[in-house]
């Protein structure tokens, strides 16, 4: 069977030093640094994996792109009265994944719409970057697509980045 389009993208993908993916993105992190933390983005940067997700090149559906510092928590150091080993600076570490963090952040600046999924793009020494696949469950063109208007239905869907129902919220909760 012949592979399509999207299988050669992930091919590319999954080994980016020997396909043309790792110098594009070499460009591309010297941009992204510069950027705010969170930015709206005309279209995925791997199509294939926001396909794979739910992502549709229709009204409704937005993705952004956001950026993370990379690592365990960062805490000053007490001033006095302590030995080291209590003083809490080392190992102090988030009970959530970073691409959790990315998502609920997506969230709180785009706050009519609800997270579908996400994926890793790229990181470098010290961020990381994931693109998220936002919904609007207000929009008419949602509410007609038979595979994205379970979004629209009440408010069992409602906030449901913060109450750990994507698929990164499943695995921190041990459910995948």
């Amino acid at each position: 069977m012949a592979k399509s389009f999207y299988g050669y993208i992930g091919d590319a993908w999954k080994s980016p030093k020997k396909s043309y993916v790792g110098g594009l993105r070499r460009e591309r992190l010297i941009e992204w640094r510069r950027e705010p933390a969170v930015i709206r983005l005309k279209r995925p940067t791997r199509l294939d994996r926001a396909r794979s997700l739910g992502y549709k090149a229709k009204q409704g559906i937005i993705v952004a792109r956001v950026k993370l510092r990379r690592g365990g928590r960062r805490k000053s150091r007490a001033k006095h009265g302590r030995r080291p080993k209590r003083m809490g600076v080392h190992k102090i570490t988030p009970s959530k994944s970073l691409q959790r963090i990315a998502e609920e952040r997506a969230a709180r600046k785009y706050p009519n719409m609800e997270v579908l999924n996400s994926y890793w793009v790229a990181e470098d020494g010290k961020k990381k970057w994931y693109e998220i696949i936002l919904v609007e469950p207000a929009n008419p063109t949602i509410k007609r697509d038979k595979t994205l208007n379970w979004v629209c239905h009440g408010t069992t869907h409602k906030g449901r980045v913060f109450r750990g129902m994507t698929s990164a919220g499943k695995k921190g909760r041990g459910l995948v």
